[in-house]
């Protein structure tokens, strides 16, 4: 099967963009979603996939998350995912979401991978201090060993936000923007509110979140197997690794049990 990860720049053909605004006021954008249109091919080619991996399957792979998303940091190392310096184009809210030029920003990067788009961000922008966190401990190492690497100006360290306290690292309300950048897709979809739990408590009021991920009917999705088919948009790598795809209906809003200020639509 052939690995279904974005590459140069990771811009796939279905992809979703979302702001969610930790406003009183609930604010909640969406924008850049380019949905595609199944051919009649591609139509019946999904409609015919609807065997679903075993449960006990499932459950390995629940339970081996971490493992395999470490193995494949260890198979690539830093040489996968090309580094991203569109970040700040592509998502304006890093600049407006300060009251003046040159105002310090704290932000969260949810899953930082081995640092492909945290590096450029902080070579760009001088003023932001980042917290980096990523499921798999080698992943993390990777960025502490990045020459880029300094602490004066970013704090690694890994973390399952589905599960850890990401207080232990990262204070209170501290926090200006999260970054979920192709990260939330990786978890499990029943349990992708809980990540958003974790990321609420260290997010200032009137902060935001900024998501992009993979979107339905991506090329990515439709070249997974029946066989590698775990529930509703919901697929596996042949290397054990997951991935859903996210509708424009607002999947997020749809998670249950999400703070009220930070998910309202």
């Amino acid at each position: 099967m052939t690995d279904s990860r974005p590459l140069q720049g990771e811009s796939p053909v279905a992809q979703l963009d979302v702001t969610i605004s930790a406003c009183e006021d609930g604010t909640f954008q969406k924008r850049g979603h380019k949905t595609r249109i199944l051919s009649p091919e591609e139509a019946e080619k999904l409609a015919k996939e609807q065997v679903l991996v075993s449960d006990f399957k499932q459950q390995k792979l629940e339970k081996e998350a971490q493992k395999n998303w470490d193995l494949f940091y260890k198979r690539n190392s830093t040489n996968f995912f090309k580094d991203r310096h569109w970040t700040t184009r592509e998502f304006e809210e890093l600049k407006a979401c300060r009251e003046f030029e040159d105002q310090k920003l704290t932000i969260l990067e949810a899953g930082c991978g081995v640092g492909n788009c945290l590096f450029p961000l902080l070579e760009e922008d001088l003023n932001i201090f980042a917290y980096a966190c990523d499921f798999s401990p080698r992943a993390v190492e990777y960025v502490k060993q990045n020459p880029l690497y300094d602490a004066q100006r970013c704090k690694a360290f890994q973390c399952d936000l589905t599960k850890d306290n990401i207080l232990e690292n990262v204070p209170s309300d501290s926090v200006d923007v999260v970054t979920l950048i192709f990260v939330l897709s990786a978890v499990h979809p029943e349990k992708m509110h809980l990540v958003l739990h974790n990321l609420y408590k260290v997010l200032k009021p009137g902060k935001c979140v900024l998501f992009r991920d993979y979107g339905l009917y991506d090329h990515a999705m439709l070249r997974f197997k029946s066989a590698n088919k775990l529930g509703e948009n919901f697929y596996v790598r042949q290397d054990g690794t997951r991935s859903y795809f996210f509708t424009d209906a607002p999947n997020l809003t749809r998670i249950e049990n999400c703070p009220q200020r930070l998910m309202n639509n």
